[in-house]
């Protein structure tokens, strides 16, 4: 008997990254306001899968939901959200007034810890090294708080914008991808892609993450499927290879008659050579 647990997701922001939760003995639904444990504390989120059973040998150490968000958690996080797009206001302004060669992509506020004060992360981007001394004065005296100006890549800068890729689905590293790997051209040929860089770039300018986190389907595909240019038998006759099709599972026959049919890997049949073609 494979041990089972509870578990549901939750996301901070409409269509932000997912994080999942134990849901303990209380039954969720989605679209419910939930507490979200952070090294800052518990932080107000929205349920967008609802607690299911899986396998627990595949889940360790997820973090247990407090409980429902009430009424007091509600009203701090509208506040908070208030607050930081004021504040992310005047941050813009101030670069602008400055002319400081750096985007602002978003704002943390922090106000925990009342022995040291509010304290205020700016994430921004920047081409080049920033003096951001004047900026950060007038910053601290604008807000009346810590100010920490942090620089970050462009994949960290399309994590919290967010936004849609070219396959017309949001962003994977504002859903549900934790890190950031490696990526490189090799991975395109692999997928039979283009290996100019223009035409398999991210929203952030970088290569595409899914290169790399489904390349291994492409691997395993490759080796189960006929190459192309072998000669296969199918449901509709015999044919040869012309093309493949990884995400359907299927491969594109040219049949004797000249035509193209796309067929289920599953019922292609790769012809043995006979000892006479060799």
């Amino acid at each position: 008997c494979v041990p089972m647990a509870r578990v549901m997701a939750v996301s901070f922001t409409t269509y932000g990254r997912l994080y999942y939760l134990d849901p303990g003995a209380v039954t969720y639904a989605i679209g419910d306001r939930v507490l979200h444990p952070t090294e800052a504390g518990p932080e107000v989120a929205t349920v967008v899968w609802a607690p299911e059973q899986v396998d627990s040998e595949k889940l360790t150490g997820l973090p247990l939901c407090p409980g429902p968000a009430i009424e007091a958690d509600l009203a701090r996080d509208a506040a908070n959200r208030r607050r930081v797009a004021e504040i992310e206001g005047v941050v813009r302004g101030l670069v602008e007034r400055h002319q400081l060669a750096m985007k602002v992509v978003g704002v943390d506020l922090d106000d925990r810890s009342p022995e040291f004060g509010t304290l205020v992360a700016v994430y921004y981007t920047a081409p080049h090294r920033v003096d951001f001394r004047a900026l950060l004065s007038d910053l601290a005296r604008s807000l009346r708080s810590r100010i920490d100006l942090r620089q970050i890549g462009a994949r960290d800068a399309a994590r919290i914008s967010g936004g849609l890729g070219s396959c017309g689905r949001e962003l994977c590293c504002a859903t549900f991808l934790t890190d950031f790997e490696p990526v490189s051209v090799r991975l395109a040929r692999a997928q039979d892609l283009p290996a100019n860089p223009l035409q398999i770039a991210g929203a952030c300018g970088r290569l595409m993450c899914c290169l790399k986190y489904e390349h291994p389907l492409y691997v395993d595909f490759a080796a189960r499927a006929p190459a192309v240019g072998a000669a296969v038998t199918t449901p509709d006759g015999d044919g040869v290879v012309v093309g493949h099709n990884v995400p359907s599972q299927s491969v594109l026959v040219k049949g004797s008659g000249g035509e193209v049919v796309r067929c289920p890997l599953l019922s292609v049949c790769e012809r043995r050579r006979s000892r006479d073609g060799l």
